[in-house]
């Protein structure tokens, strides 16, 4: 008798990371198929090397009669294009873009909090390019604009997702093509997920949690993961340090400037007005939505 055919993903949410995946992944559960036991199953960066047979076996509960998805930021990576066309050629994506000023301040802090960088974010954002890298949307888009068509795209902003959490998840839900899923729960869906707000009290002990958590993925122990964060394990590792501030008047108006190439190649790309990036003040409370498809 045939085996069953492995059941992929119909859909992925690219990310960029610190662009909302936590919460919509949130928001997914129990609507679509997503991976078993973890958000982020990491398989067209870290673990591709294991085979498409591994990653399939994140959906094997899956029946076909919903869509299939998963939400993992491959957004920034390289190789991810090339691969995700290999084995997913008719697959969709969300891309959810934003403020360059805030994405790099909160990448910087989701780095100090694994122990992946040490240092002021004066100081990292000199050393550690790959800051700047994470923000460049239009060179990274149209990587993978080379492999797939820009109609297989839904473009979004993080202030859409900040300023009108319903409308953002019904775009989503209607380029998916599933049904609409309403926030019964408003406080829920305002809710922003993996808020860090603390340094770790220990870089030796964040960068061991790191290790093991790794380690844990490599075997599939999931239910080990998610049991430990059930009684405060990756939190108690991860926190409880100082206090992130908020960025100065002078250190947003650096970034701005220091960004402003970026934003100009992204508006050329999509054709789109995002003057609002432009200015070194806080990050706007309105957004005007990019678009799917070609719109």
């Amino acid at each position: 008798m045939a085996s069953d055919p492995m059941r992929l993903p119909d859909f992925i949410g690219l990310g960029p990371p610190r662009t909302g995946t936590t919460w919509l992944h949130r928001m997914l559960q129990g609507h679509v198929d997503l991976p078993y036991g973890v958000k982020e199953t990491q398989f067209f960066t870290t673990y591709y090397s294991k085979g498409i047979e591994w990653y399939a076996y994140h959906f094997r509960y899956a029946t076909g009669e919903r869509k299939i998805a998963e939400i993992c930021p491959y957004f920034n990576a390289a190789k991810a294009p090339a691969r995700i066309h290999r084995h997913l050629p008719g697959c969709k994506f969300l891309v959810t873009f934003r403020n360059p000023v805030d994405h790099a301040y909160s990448t910087y802090k989701m780095l100090l909090r694994g122990a992946f960088v040490r240092g002021s974010f004066d100081e990292v954002l000199k050393t550690r390019p790959h800051i700047d890298d994470s923000n460049r949307y239009a060179k990274q888009l149209t990587a993978w604009f080379e492999h797939f068509a820009r109609e297989r795209f839904l473009i979004m902003r993080y202030e859409e997702l900040r300023d009108d959490p319903q409308d953002y998840l019904d775009r989503v839900c209607d380029f998916i093509g599933t049904a609409r899923i309403p926030i019964v729960d408003r406080a829920r869906g305002q809710q922003r997920a993996n808020l860090i707000e603390r340094a770790p009290k220990s870089r030796k002990l964040a960068q061991n949690a790191r290790h093991l958590g790794y380690w844990l993925k490599r075997r599939h122990a999931y239910r080990v993961i998610s049991a430990l964060r059930s009684i405060g394990f990756w939190e108690f590792c991860n926190s409880g340090g100082e206090i992130f501030h908020p960025l100065t008047p002078e250190q947003r108006e650096m970034l701005s400037d220091r960004y402003l190439p970026e934003v100009e190649a992204l508006e050329q790309l999509l054709k789109v007005d995002l003057s609002e990036w432009k200015k070194p003040g806080a990050a706007p409370r309105q957004a005007a939505a990019l678009g799917a498809g070609g719109s």
